[in-house]
């Protein structure tokens, strides 16, 4: 479907009788670096395959300071990283040493196993940095969960854009209104950017079966009622949303088909049975994963 903007009538009778959950954000603090942990959450485990999404920051950096998540092991997901501002040096054990900026994307798909680690880049630590985005995993299917580990990356010019009437849209990956990202997925889903002017509207549409949308800055007004910014609202899977901006706001919009089949989830692992996250903690534990060329640390497992 094409992009269009919502109408404001004075009654939007559709909203708020659609909204499953609310979900506020627990804040966790990354030594010294907090995260807002939206999913997964009490009211829902995934969105869709979303099985886990971070706010990080937005935070400031002294000079000589940064973001030094040593290297750590991932199974059955892929993660996805996406800035709103500051870099992210990701380096993983299939070799892949890539910086990361706003706009643009990083998907690794961990498959049977992946060991990465992402740090603030050298030549920002001489001054001070900022560095505020989203990192989510999306939980891979049976048929993927233990496929070949991946890495791929997409800058700002080969993601699509819609824009018109004070709505700018980025689909990060999968389909949205028309649009498909390059980014290769192992589920239907869908995962935009979307900013908004003042009194600016838009329609999520009813194509997807699982609906989220995380207010990342702002606030917006479903049904008369307003909602502000560091929050996930769960829409039920009927009928198109109308959203309308009071004020500036950025969305995160995000989905898909309810996941078929059940996902564990302990620490950075992600499987349909605990024995494959079992063994997947004895190989940490053991030295069994493949390491990241040129780095000596790693975190342990949790206790």
């Amino acid at each position: 479907m094409s992009w269009r903007p919502a109408q404001e009538p004075e009654v939007l009778p559709a909203g708020c009788l659609a909204l499953e959950a609310e979900i506020i954000p627990r804040p966790r603090d990354l030594g010294g670096f907090a995260v807002r942990r939206v999913l997964p959450a009490a009211q829902r485990q995934m969105i869709g395959p979303f099985i886990f999404f971070d706010h990080m920051g937005p935070a400031a950096f002294e000079a000589g300071q940064g973001i030094d998540v040593r290297p750590h092991p991932h199974i059955g997901l892929a993660t996805v990283t996406y800035l709103f501002e500051g870099e992210l040096l990701h380096r993983d054990s299939l070799g892949s040493m890539q910086t990361i900026r706003p706009g643009e994307v990083n998907w690794m798909s961990a498959g049977r196993g992946i060991v990465h680690s992402e740090r603030t880049p050298t030549p920002l630590r001489g001054a001070c940095s900022r560095i505020s985005g989203i990192q989510s995993w999306v939980a891979l299917p049976d048929e993927a969960e233990e496929g070949e580990p991946t890495f791929a990356h997409h800058g700002t010019e080969e993601l699509p854009r819609l824009e018109g009437e004070g709505v700018r849209i980025c689909v990060i990956a999968g389909a949205l209104y028309g649009k498909r990202a390059p980014v290769k997925t192992a589920s239907e889903l869908f995962y935009a950017d979307a900013t908004l002017a003042d009194r600016a509207s838009l329609i999520l549409p009813a194509e997807h079966e699982e609906r989220g949308v995380y207010l990342a800055e702002g606030a917006i007004e479903l049904a008369g009622e307003t909602f502000e910014a560091a929050r996930l609202l769960v829409f039920r899977p009927d009928g198109e949303i109308p959203i309308h901006a009071r004020g500036s706001a950025r969305l995160l919009l995000l989905g898909g088909a309810a996941f078929p089949s059940r996902r564990y989830i302990w620490w950075n692992f992600v499987s349909s049975t605990m024995e494959r996250i079992e063994q997947a903690k004895a190989d940490w534990q053991a030295g069994r994963f493949e390491p990241v060329p040129g780095e000596h640390e790693w975190i342990s497992l949790p206790e």
